[in-house]
């Protein structure tokens, strides 16, 4: 997979499984922008990514002018952007919301970052990609919690859920244009974020997961997947969801 010559917008690309894609994408030859709401968590991502040419960018999701501010410091660095991916999202301990709990706050929170967010950057990128007149990859990073009942976590899954629709009816849309838009569907990937939501094994939010390949997932295998996906090798694939969970909703 040579994704030499292009430029990947990874959003929360400063850690976790955002870092581990950006990683592997610049393994594969991509130039990166990183955007997270804190700058100073993609400054230290993109040092650690040298010497790939890498802009740091902060953001806010939830804002289209934030979002806008992002896509116009990418052109003017950049002068283009081929892939997009959306992976800043709430989740660990921020997502637990039981429906009966879960305040107004929690709830716009959920719906902005998830759900608003990945489309009000598919949407700025895809203008830009389609002025550009080359064509373009974009995918969402959803969760197996959009096939899968998660406990405290209905919002969260239907948000999950709602990048899947997302995913395909942007893809009937863009295809005209040479855009392709998948998702990819993690399982257990730990981070330090889902660490700290499971790290209690007796408190009153234990998730028990179930995974039959005999390792857990990482980062780089969510990276491997988006690679695929924003490769030339991946074509023909758009409107598609790539499930990368070791086995886990095979039970």
């Amino acid at each position: 997979m040579n994704l030499e010559g292009k430029v990947a917008l990874v959003t929360g690309g400063g850690s976790g499984i955002g870092f581990g894609i950006a990683r592997v994408l610049a393994s594969h030859g991509a130039s990166l922008v990183l955007a997270q709401r804190r700058l100073e968590s993609v400054e230290a991502a993109a040092a650690a990514l040298e010497p790939t040419p890498v802009l740091a960018v902060e953001v806010d999701i939830r804002q289209a002018d934030s979002v806008e501010r992002m896509m116009e410091q990418t052109m003017a660095h950049f002068g283009r952007i081929d892939i997009l991916v959306n992976n800043a999202s709430v989740t660990g301990l921020p997502a637990i919301a039981g429906m009966l709990d879960c305040s107004p706050g929690q709830t716009d929170d959920i719906v902005d970052i998830n759900l608003k967010g990945t489309f009000y950057c598919s949407q700025a990128a895809a203008r830009r990609m389609i002025a550009a007149e080359r064509g373009g990859s974009i995918v969402h990073i959803s969760s197996v919690g959009a096939y899968a009942s998660q406990e405290l976590a209905s919002l969260y899954c239907a948000t999950k859920a709602a990048q899947v629709a997302l995913a395909r009816s942007m893809a009937l849309e863009l295809a005209g244009h040479r855009i392709r838009v998948n998702c990819i569907a993690p399982g257990d990937i730990p981070t330090e974020a889902s660490a700290r939501m499971t790290q209690d094994a007796t408190g009153p939010v234990h998730y028990q997961r179930v995974t039959p390949l005999p390792r857990i997932g990482t980062p780089q295998d969510i990276g491997n997947a988006v690679a695929y996906l924003a490769s030339d090798e991946a074509a023909f694939v758009t409107g598609a969801t790539l499930i990368v969970d070791g086995g886990f909703l095979t039970y």
